[in-house]
């Protein structure tokens, strides 16, 4: 079967424009049938045209072509599963942005773009890698900050009514059901029940 190319291009919303990302592709001999367009968030790789590329298009021996590695996702960790993804199906990616994803290797010589393949899956793991320590790191920073300060995070404790004593008293007695008794005090089945363990 013959190998195809096909060409991916993303924005992240309805008003922007993808005019820039197609040009490029057909400078490069692109067919418009062979452009795949998406208008989505690149947070998510649910996507309808990237999912039909993937599921029902891209073959073993064919060439994606994408401007650049943030067109397949936003996050570096999804980039460097797409990555491993295309490289296991035999799948070329190439990136407009790296010029050395574009050479053509002579035969034989394939191991060169494997090599260039396997050094952006590590470069992107490791810059993942150090995004999610330094969010915690701020994360942390944030708490603390906000600990010295006195403020008090999360959910503030919720507080007795005024006529729980009361309500409790003649529910204890079996006067009235725990759903009168909550609907009494307005308090939610789990605060109430909170309330009459402590």
């Amino acid at each position: 079967m013959e190998s195809r190319t096909y060409y991916y291009a993303r924005v992240s919303s309805r008003e922007q424009n993808l005019d820039r990302q197609i040009d490029a592709f057909i400078a490069l001999g692109a067919a418009e049938r062979d452009i795949i367009t998406d208008k989505e968030s690149g947070k998510s790789l649910d996507r309808s045209g990237y999912t039909a590329l993937k599921t029902t298009m891209l073959r073993r021996g064919d060439t994606l072509v994408v401007k650049s590695l943030d067109r397949l996702s936003r996050n570096k960790s999804d980039i460097k599963n797409e990555l491993q993804y295309f490289k296991d199906n035999g799948i070329r990616l190439k990136v407009l942005d790296l010029p050395t994803t574009l050479i053509d290797y002579p035969a034989g010589q394939e191991w060169v773009l494997d090599m260039v393949n396997n050094i952006l899956v590590e470069v992107l793991s490791s810059i993942a890698q150090q995004e999610r320590e330094s969010i915690h790191q701020r994360q942390a920073e944030g708490i603390a900050a906000a600990r010295a300060k006195g403020k008090t995070l999360g959910r503030p404790a919720a507080k007795k009514p005024d006529n729980w004593n009361e309500v409790y008293r003649i529910w204890k007695a079996g006067q009235i059901t725990a759903i009168e008794a909550m609907r009494r005090t307005g308090l939610k089945h789990s605060t109430f029940y909170k309330f009459c363990r402590g």
